[in-house]
């Protein structure tokens, strides 16, 4: 018999904007341009998402905390995303918790990942790796930053903080990943996206399988099973459900965690929908593999301090 979990959940990977501020270049470009990127159109986020508009979309799924990543702030003005959600009412557990953006070959770096490190609400910093040859796919500047021995200074210096490194990129730079992951063995790394399988031909899912599997085998990898319809728009549940349980099959639930990437995820599904495919998928394990998904792994990963009357 298979019970679908229905205890407190951690949410550990959305963003929230105000587009009045002028400081996500992204997001004010495709509403210049009306571009796309891997996700499609961007029309339906070209809007301001607050705390309220999260938690309106995450009303039915018992979301007790979450964990703010970094949408793309400025680097003209670092440190402000930090500051701007420590303004906002996060009594609801929203943004419990931060991971902050810092350009890793930064002049600036060190100091930019110290003041982050000073706010007890960082738990993590993530610097986009993610490359690929059609520019409007790619979300870093340049390829092989992995590689840069400036970028990896900056990420030697983030780990003397304990600080988590939140890792964006493409299958086809998961080699590059694993020879970074093995140089920096104390540093806890938390792959997104699954490990973006963003080329659905039989090669190219073949080649993120191989890759997620090499990471898996790594002790300090955790993975965020997230806005897999973002790489799968006319998805299913049969569609998805492969694709999560290699996920599982790589690193199992005490390294996994359930996460919306809201409202990014938006764009394909709803949160319900979303919430809806990770509790069938993980129906079959036992209430503590569950719970290790939909809370425990988040809540140790990112310091949340979410105590056992939560569970």
């Amino acid at each position: 018999m298979t019970v679908r979990y229905g205890g407190p959940v951690i949410d550990p990977h959305h963003h929230l904007w105000d587009l009045s501020l002028g400081r996500h270049p992204w997001l004010e470009r495709a509403r210049a341009t009306g571009g796309e990127m891997v996700y499609g159109s961007l029309a339906p986020i070209l809007r301001d998402y607050g705390v309220e508009d999260y938690r309106a979309d995450a009303e039915n799924q018992n979301i007790v905390a979450t964990v703010h990543v970094e949408a793309g702030w400025s680097d003209a003005h670092p440190l402000e995303e930090s500051r701007w959600l420590g303004g906002l009412d996060r009594s609801s557990g929203v943004a419990r918790r931060y991971v902050a953006r810092v350009p890793l070959d930064s002049p600036d770096a060190r100091r930019l990942i110290e003041a982050e490190a000073a706010n007890p609400d960082v738990v993590g910093i993530r610097d986009i790796v993610s490359w690929h040859v059609d520019p409007a796919k790619s979300f870093a500047a340049r390829a092989h930053r992995m590689a840069d021995p400036l970028w990896r200074a900056g990420l030697a210096h983030l780990s003397r903080f304990g600080l988590v490194f939140d890792l964006m990129l493409y299958p086809w730079q998961m080699d590059e990943a694993l020879h970074l992951i093995r140089s920096f063995p104390e540093t806890i790394f938390v792959l997104n996206h699954g490990g973006s399988p963003a080329e659905r031909s039989d090669e190219g899912m073949a080649l993120w399988r191989t890759g997620l599997s090499a990471l898996g085998r790594e002790p300090n990898v955790r993975l965020k099973i997230s806005d897999l319809v973002a790489y799968d728009n006319d998805w299913t549940l049969d569609s998805l459900r492969p694709v999560i349980e290699h996920c599982l099959d790589c690193f199992g639930p005490a390294r996994s965690m359930f996460a919306s990437d809201f409202p990014v995820a938006g764009l394909h599904a709803s949160f319900d929908e979303a919430y809806t495919v990770f509790r069938a998928v993980a129906a079959p394990l036992s209430l503590d593999e569950q719970r290790a998904l939909f809370f425990t792994t988040a809540n140790e990963t990112y310091r949340l301090g979410m105590g056992e009357h939560h569970v």
